[in-house]
């Protein structure tokens, strides 16, 4: 059963200018209603104050006709972010109003951000699987290419936690089945794959679930081998890294997130560098060719550049940044994971925001 948002109708306008954010829903292939939200770049809602204040707060059926899809869609030069949430609550939980305002504060005229409560999410209709997941996201970004015909050079797909899953199956779908690279792919906090996230896992970054096993391996695996969903994000990060022509990949991840450690971080670059060589390379290998810039006390960079005989690009870089959020006792509202790690509220930060800048301005 879907879990209803606070204020469905005006908790927008508690965070966001009167109208800046549009709601509207999507139908996917397979029934489900879903719920999203088009959030506008300041400086351009500023710009459209008054015509968009004349229409009315709330969802506009048909979506396409209201003045912000029409900002989105007529501007050649307008970028998307797409963005995928993590897996607890909705599109305004916790720290996300401020994750999306980070992720347009890098052209505040320009980017325009798209994102969805899953299917059993939020408003949506349906039930959770993974499989129902990334029929979710796939159906949104078909929305922005075909419907607001928003070009894929000028979309960024970017995922926090569960997210970054999602966005990965996604690209790997556009990669193998339709040959479209996007502009970047930015996954802050991910993971390898289910099974090996739930022997590291902790709730809250507190309570671990399969933790106390470690001492006995042959108990994790059992465990491990009965998960249902799998999200093998490794598996197909390798093969879209394949099927690509051209790619910008960012990994970002803290060393104090205590959700999910950042050794799958390590894992899902180490795989996508190994993809990009037809004959593969050991970890050792990749280690003495990378570039790798140390921030000091801030953490460390590593990329990778692999040119193709057509003089496209695959780029991939790894950003691992020591401290994803302080600890906050003050806020009420906040989950443990919000207090105690920097899981969630890395997103918010300005080594995300440079990022998805600077692959909309490498992509131009």
């Amino acid at each position: 059963m879907a879990v209803a948002p606070i204020f469905k109708n005006a908790y927008w306008t508690l965070v966001f200018a009167e109208n800046q954010v549009r709601p509207f829903s999507l139908n996917t292939p397979d029934g489900e209603v879903l719920y999203g939200w088009h959030i506008l770049p300041v400086a351009l809602y500023v710009k459209h104050e008054s015509a968009l204040n004349q229409e009315e707060t709330g969802v506009i059926e048909p979506f396409e006709s209201t003045r912000s899809f029409d900002l989105l869609k007529n501007d050649p030069e307008s970028r998307l972010v797409i963005s995928f949430h993590g897996n607890a609550g909705t599109v305004s939980q916790g720290w996300r109003n401020d994750a999306y305002r980070a992720l347009s504060s890098g052209d505040n005229s320009k980017i325009h951000l798209l994102t969805i409560d899953y299917r059993g999410y939020g408003y949506s209709t349906g039930s959770p699987t993974e499989q129902g997941l990334i029929i979710d996201g796939i159906t949104l970004v078909r929305y922005a290419l075909e419907v607001a015909n928003v070009s894929p050079e000028r979309i960024i797909i970017q995922g926090q936690s569960l997210g970054t899953a999602v966005s990965v199956a996604v690209a790997e779908h556009f990669a193998v089945e339709r040959g479209i690279d996007f502009g970047a792919i930015v996954l802050v906090a991910a993971f390898s794959d289910l099974p090996t996230l739930m022997s590291t896992y902790a709730v809250g970054g507190v309570i671990p679930i399969l933790s106390p096993l470690r001492p006995y391996p042959f108990l994790q695996r059992f465990f491990a081998d009965r998960i249902q969903e799998t999200w093998f994000t490794a598996q197909r990060l390798v093969s879209m890294v394949r099927a690509s022509k051209r790619f910008n990949l960012h990994f970002i991840h803290s060393r104090n997130d205590f959700e999910i450690p950042w050794s799958h971080c390590n894992t899902l670059f180490y795989a996508a560098v190994n993809a990009t060589s037809e004959g593969g390379m050991s970890i050792k290998s990749i280690d003495a060719i990378k570039s790798h810039k140390d921030l000091g006390a801030a953490g460390w960079v590593n990329s990778w550049t692999a040119g193709q005989s057509d003089g496209r690009k695959k780029i991939i870089t790894q950003e691992i940044v020591s401290f994803g959020g302080m600890p906050n006792f003050e806020c009420p509202i906040l989950s443990a994971s919000d207090i105690f790690t920097g899981h969630n509220r890395l997103t918010t930060f300005p080594t995300v925001s440079k990022a998805v800048l600077k692959a909309f301005e490498a992509a131009a």
